[in-house]
């Protein structure tokens, strides 16, 4: 007789044991592929940014206290110094009672502390301009290392990159960045019933689903996915792809094979290999039998093989990972995205374990999505096809009433 699940553990303690595996090393990527990488250490200014202060706005850089009190019905007038080009910093000083015709972007003259947008002015000729409205000093104008200042800590160690922050590093010349390295995947797929997608199925085989929507979960998230042969139900063929899979690879994802059946090979191939079963069984809703192993060192996760069970342990489990791994420092904590929505009827739940219920969406203008349940078997596409979202049902509760307000996680 085959064993029965470990204690099914919660969701934040195999959270937790996720969490015992180290990041992995760092490596050096250029700004074009460091979108979503996580900077493994953190970056110091060597320079001002700006070098100087500049102009925000087309018009005239003047001395605030000169135009205090301008209005439409009583301007100030001040005399026309120069004209100051972009990319020139100007080599003489803003002489009292005059201003300095700039554009966007270019360099401040000394003395002056503000800008007069260009639509508040009048040139009226003969080196005359009229100001028609006053500023404050730094109204207008990037200041002098506004953002960054020489030896400043500009991004943490663990910042996630995202296009904002690799534009910042590119005005501070930082070309090339260490950065966590994106964990390599392989991903197997067991059962004697599958076959390749393209194959047309005998009686009593299906083409191979998870393959493809994991691996493509996977891409989405920033990974590379190295896709398997399938492997039959077979303990010899299961233990060498795993055997495999952990030599040249990072992380080793394998669907189907984690249950307690007959034919769920994969805890006794683990085994095999030598490998520490962290975790057989999570209270989780769709998804219980799903394995956690270190093999080699490294993480190795037995995933159901129902299509529904394998995309919920990605999301609430596998993707944390891989962030984790590439070094990202709150990866298990980093709140999930969520917007609210309301519950169209009642939903029971097992207690003792966190269900993820999909739920499609009714649009209603100047409220909240209604939320319903799209309920089904794990082993069926058309409860995904048809949902907008998850939501989640604590471990303690025994349902969610209808009407009340739910987070709902996108998918």
């Amino acid at each position: 007789m085959r064993e029965g699940f470990f204690r099914a553990v919660s969701t934040a303690e195999f959270h937790d044991l996720l969490r015992t595996f180290a990041p992995l090393p760092g490596e050096t990527a250029g700004l074009d592929a460091a979108l979503g990488r996580v900077l493994a250490a953190p970056i110091v200014a060597a320079e001002n940014l700006p070098a100087a202060s500049r102009a925000a706005m087309d018009g005239y850089a003047v001395r605030a206290a000169e135009v205090f009190g301008a209005t439409e019905s009583n301007p100030g007038y001040l005399d026309l110094a120069m004209d100051i080009p972009i990319g020139v910093i100007p080599e003489q000083p803003l002489p009292p009672g005059h201003c300095a015709r700039i554009v966007t972007g270019a360099f401040l003259p000394a003395g002056a502390d503000a800008v007069v947008m260009v639509e508040y002015t009048e040139d009226l000729g003969a080196g005359a301009i009229e100001m028609r409205r006053p500023v404050a000093p730094g109204d207008n104008i990037m200041l002098a290392a506004e953002d960054a200042a020489i030896g400043q800590t500009v991004l943490a160690g663990g910042t996630v990159l995202r296009p904002q922050e690799i534009g910042l590093l590119a005005a501070l010349g930082h070309t090339r960045v260490a950065v966590g390295k994106m964990p390599t995947v392989a991903l197997l797929s067991t059962g004697d019933e599958l076959v390749p997608a393209e194959a047309t199925p005998r009686p009593g085989q299906i083409r191979d689903v998870n393959s493809h929507t994991l691996a493509a979960m996977l891409r989405q998230a920033g990974a590379a996915p190295t896709t398997f042969a399938l492997v039959p139900d077979d303990l010899a063929g299961i233990q060498a792809a795993l055997a495999e899979a952990a030599a040249g690879y990072d992380l080793t994802l394998l669907s189907g094979g984690s249950s307690v059946g007959a034919r769920d090979f994969t805890l006794d191939a683990l085994r095999n290999l030598g490998a520490d079963i962290l975790a057989h069984g999570v209270a989780i809703s769709p998804g219980k039998p799903t394995i956690l192993a270190s093999l080699a060192g490294k993480p190795a996760i037995g995933l159901p093989g129902q299509v529904t069970s394998a995309q919920i342990v990605l999301l609430i489990f596998v993707l944390p990972l891989l962030r984790h791994l590439a070094g990202d420092p709150a990866a298990f904590d980093r709140a999930v995205r969520t917007f609210p929505a309301v519950l169209s009827r009642n939903v029971a739940s097992k207690q003792g374990r966190e269900d993820h219920v999909r739920v499609r969406l009714e649009d209603r203008p100047g409220q909240p999505p209604l939320a319903h349940p799209v309920l089904g078997k794990s082993g069926l596409l058309k409860t995904l096809l048809m949902a907008d979202g998850l939501i989640t049902i604590p471990a303690d509760l025994e349902g969610l009433a209808g009407n009340t307000e739910v987070a709902v996680r996108p998918i």
